[in-house]
């Protein structure tokens, strides 16, 4: 990680500053981009950064360290940003530069190698999400970021990019929810049903091997029949295009998960459990309730997880149909070779589910603990 800074600081650009949106422009290294000498001290401080990772440091001095580091490359971009726009030109665009990217991904590797070290209990990675949501966000309000081309551009589509977040929030969450609906008690009858359990693990091993992009499109015909031939289907929103066949292909890519770990958690139930249930005269569906789905809980929210993770980014491909998402800015800025306005949709892609993997995450770790304290000795 150390090289990383190293090479980020002083091999590549920090800044790009282009004529337009569009046209390639000229790097600028990190030194010359920031004005007067904070360049040079910004960089003496990250090589000093650098030699710190090679020391033995206590595990919260680290993080501190890294913390500070982060938090200073981001201010430097928006400073950079604010120096290299020209003066009276409303058409030049600043980018972070490839020595941006790299810095910030070495920092955050450090930052993420401290936390695992740490150990930290749940909550307490809760509060620092909370913590570093709450700062970023005002580092975005505060409007230190406002030259930087992707802001430019969400400052002109603020409004369809809060409507674009929106649906992908749906397609992502309302989809895991049906698959849930359906996978749980699909789950529960392979777990009783051994031949129905092959079956049907292995269809939806089959659908989740087919592209997504393929499913998709296998889904206009049929939700274009359904639309045309019944009655308040299409009033309903159910159309060939559209997110009618993006929530169906979502939640059918979901259904593996939901009903595998299904079956892996209700196998996992320890069979004394069970005995001093059936003993104590509860039915079926009482020992369903009240002591495997407790138990199976941790599998459940580690399905959970897998499933939204995977749901938010596959979600982006629905834009190519017309489902709307992230994906729209992703796809216009191919298509106009604008890769500030591709950054615009993946960057809170990604930064949805590193933040649904953190709290997922920490309630898994929960349920575990929890579910220890249940499971008999």
């Amino acid at each position: 990680m150390a090289a990383l800074i190293l090479v980020s600081t002083f091999v590549l650009p920090f800044i790009v500053v282009k004529p337009n949106r569009i046209l390639e422009g000229q790097g600028h290294m990190l030194i010359d981009a920031l004005p007067s000498i904070s360049g040079i001290a910004l960089a003496a401080a990250l090589v000093i950064v650098g030699l710190c990772l090679l020391l033995r440091l206590p595990a919260s001095a680290r993080l501190a360290i890294v913390t500070a580091a982060l938090l200073a490359v981001i201010l430097a971009l928006g400073s950079a940003a604010s120096a290299g726009l020209p003066p009276g030109n409303s058409y030049a665009r600043v980018s972070p530069g490839s020595g941006f990217w790299l810095l910030l991904f070495a920092l955050s590797l450090a930052f993420v190698d401290v936390i695992a070290r740490l150990k930290l209990s749940p909550i307490t990675r809760l509060v620092l999400l909370v913590i570093a949501i709450a700062v970023i966000g005002g580092i975005f309000a505060s409007g230190i970021l406002a030259d930087i081309s992707v802001m430019k551009e969400y400052a002109n589509r603020s409004e369809a990019f809060w409507a674009e977040m929106s649906r992908h929030a749906m397609l992502a969450l309302g989809s895991m929810l049906v698959a849930f609906l359906i996978g749980l008690p699909l789950g529960v009858v392979c777990h009783r049903v051994s031949w129905l359990r092959a079956a049907a693990l292995n269809m939806l091993n089959i659908l989740q091997t087919i592209p997504s992009i393929a499913l998709f499109g296998l889904l206009i015909l049929p939700l274009g029949w359904v639309a045309a031939h019944i009655p308040g289907a299409a009033a309903i929103g159910i159309s060939g295009i559209g997110t009618a066949p993006a929530f169906v292909a979502l939640v059918l890519y979901s259904l593996l998960p939901v009903v595998a770990n299904t079956v892996a958690g209700l196998e996992n139930v320890p069979r004394e459990a069970n005995d001093a249930a059936r003993g104590a005269g509860m039915t079926d569906l009482q020992r369903l309730f009240s002591i495997e789905f407790p138990l199976t809980f941790p599998s459940l929210l580690a399905a959970i997880r897998i499933v939204l993770i995977q749901n938010i980014g596959t979600a982006t491909i629905a834009a190519l149909i017309g489902g709307g998402g992230m994906g729209v800015f992703v796809f216009q800025g191919l298509g106009q070779s604008a890769m500030d306005l591709v950054l615009l949709g993946a960057l809170p892609t990604v930064a949805m589910s590193f933040v649904a993997a953190i709290v997922l995450d920490a309630l898994v770790d929960f349920s575990k603990a929890a579910g220890s304290e249940v499971r008999p000795a």
